[in-house]
């Protein structure tokens, strides 16, 4: 029962894996960020050139975006800009107030917005509580926030059990890109 909140919609390696075009096909108007290890690894000052190109098409797709982060500092306004999309910092997930935050700033709601990042624990679980579409992506470093560590330990216990679920329930797990 516990686990459910827990399992994400969908699965992708990283984040240049979901397929704007199949977001849209599946009647997403709007895709919450999380920040660090999902769109820069922990503590980088910037995204990828691929990141930036994957958020590009995001928007380009029709698709709105809005990071959701539990980051207070500038570093984040600094990436958001970078990628032209807003922010909100703060965030405390996986409380649900800046995931609807974002919502009203992309104009959308939860059955057409999608959620993607790297924890079970923030990401996941605060937005299936929402009711938005979770999408799980696999950290781009092992460098992390000392507490984030902490969780990560009882995250693994459960990780491979819910992704295994999520395989069983609907075969293919991700959103694949033509690439």
């Amino acid at each position: 029962m516990v686990l459910r909140w827990l399992a994400p919609y969908r699965y992708a390696r990283r984040i240049e894996e979901v397929d704007p075009r199949a977001l849209r096909a599946d009647g997403i108007r709007g895709v919450i960020l999380d920040l660090d290890n999902t769109i820069v690894a922990w503590n980088a000052p910037e995204p990828t050139p691929e990141v930036e190109r994957w958020v590009a098409e995001l928007t380009a797709s029709g698709l709105r975006a809005c990071i959701v982060s539990n980051n207070f500092t500038g570093r984040v306004r600094a990436v958001a800009q970078r990628l032209g999309v807003p922010v909100v910092a703060a965030a405390v997930k996986p409380t649900p107030w800046a995931f609807r935050k974002a919502m009203r700033v992309m104009g959308t709601s939860p059955s057409d917005t999608a959620l993607v990042g790297d924890q079970l624990f923030t990401d996941v679980l605060g937005g299936n509580l929402l009711g938005v579409r979770t999408i799980l992506v696999e950290p781009l470093s092992t460098r992390e926030f000392p507490t984030t560590m902490l969780i990560r330990r009882i995250e693994r216990l459960v990780r491979r059990r819910v992704l295994n679920r999520l395989r069983a329930r609907q075969g293919p797990t991700s959103y694949p890109s033509p690439r």
